[in-house]
Order: C-alpha cells, then sequence, then structure tokens
C-alpha cells in the first residue's frame, strides 16, 4: 500500500490511534494561534493532495480557526414573548467550512480558493486548511492542472459559491 492509503486510513477515525494522539497536542497549540495562520506544509497531505495542493511557488495552505454552532444573534433589548425574540432556532444558510474559505480568502485577496478540508474540532471551535492559489505566479500559468483557476472569471470564486463547500451549501 503507498503511504497516502495508510494516511488516509488513520484520519478515517480521527477519534482513535495516532491521530488521537497528535490531535491533543495540537489542539493546545492551535488554541494560541492567530484564527488565519499560514502553514509550510499541509497537515492532511493526502487530502491536499486529492484536491489540487502541489509544493511549488504560487499555492500556499492556510489553516482557519471558526467558531461553531449557530449564529450569534443578540437578544431584542424590548419586550416580548419567548417564541418570538428571534434567538432560538436560527441557523446560518452557510456552512462552517465555506466561512473558513470566505476569511482566508479576505485575509489573502491576491489568491484564489481552490479548495478546504477539515483538520480539527473541539467543543468550541472548527478547523480548516484552506489551499490558495496565487493566479498570478508563472508556475502556475505554467502548470496545465491548475492554468484554469488564472483566468478572470475564477475572481472572488469562493465569495460566489464556486468551490466545493459553497457549491453544497447552495445544494448543488
Amino acid at each position: 500500500m503507498s503511504a497516502y492509503k495508510y494516511i488516509r486510513d488513520a484520519w478515517r477515525s480521527p477519534g482513535e490511534g495516532l491521530v488521537r494522539s497528535l490531535r491533543t497536542e495540537r489542539l493546545i497549540k492551535w488554541r494560541r494561534e492567530p484564527a488565519v495562520c499560514p502553514l509550510e506544509h499541509p497537515t492532511r497531505v493526502n487530502k491536499a493532495r486529492s484536491l489540487g495542493y502541489k509544493a511549488k511557488p504560487g499555492i500556499i495552505v492556510v489553516r482557519v480557526r471558526v467558531i461553531r454552532g449557530p449564529m450569534n444573534v443578540q437578544r431584542p433589548r424590548s419586550g416580548r414573548r419567548p417564541k418570538r425574540m428571534g434567538i432560538y432556532g436560527l441557523t446560518v444558510n452557510k456552512s462552517v467550512r465555506w466561512i473558513a474559505e470566505e476569511r482566508a480568502a479576505k485575509k489573502f485577496p491576491n489568491m484564489n480558493v481552490l479548495g478546504s478540508y477539515w483538520v480539527a474540532s473541539d467543543g468550541r471551535y472548527a478547523w480548516y486548511e484552506v489551499i490558495l492559489v496565487d493566479p498570478s505566479n508563472p508556475s502556475v500559468k505554467a502548470d496545465k492542472d491548475l492554468c484554469w483557476i488564472a483566468q478572470p472569471a475564477q475572481r472572488g470564486r469562493v465569495y460566489r459559491g464556486l468551490t466545493a463547500a459553497g457549491k453544497r451549501a447552495r445544494g448543488l
């Protein structure tokens, strides 16, 4: 079996085995890091490679921390019955993963989002790694697999729901 298959099998059940012991150490460190943190190499190499990641100039991986759960809506000031308060049962139409992609794109405005994948989560936060591509980089333009993302129509694709997370939230 290839190394990627062993990595994939280990990440199939992240709550047990080697991934669990690594995760507890990592989460202690990740909670103290900023919400959007660029990385040298992806945590899940097999998943990143399947989404189109290549270790070359013009492609970076960013880890994004997002608060889990429904929207934090402020309670109305004036009095009304609890049913009409409008604070219970409100959910966002966007997934947490899509929000993570948008925050990464906002932090790096010259990059396009290629894709993202789940890395870890605890009771409060969820961490996703987002793959970003610089469309103006010559190595990206010359790459036959990634040259499509350098087209002008792909600018801001995450905000229009054209990534995998965005299409899924839009029901496509």
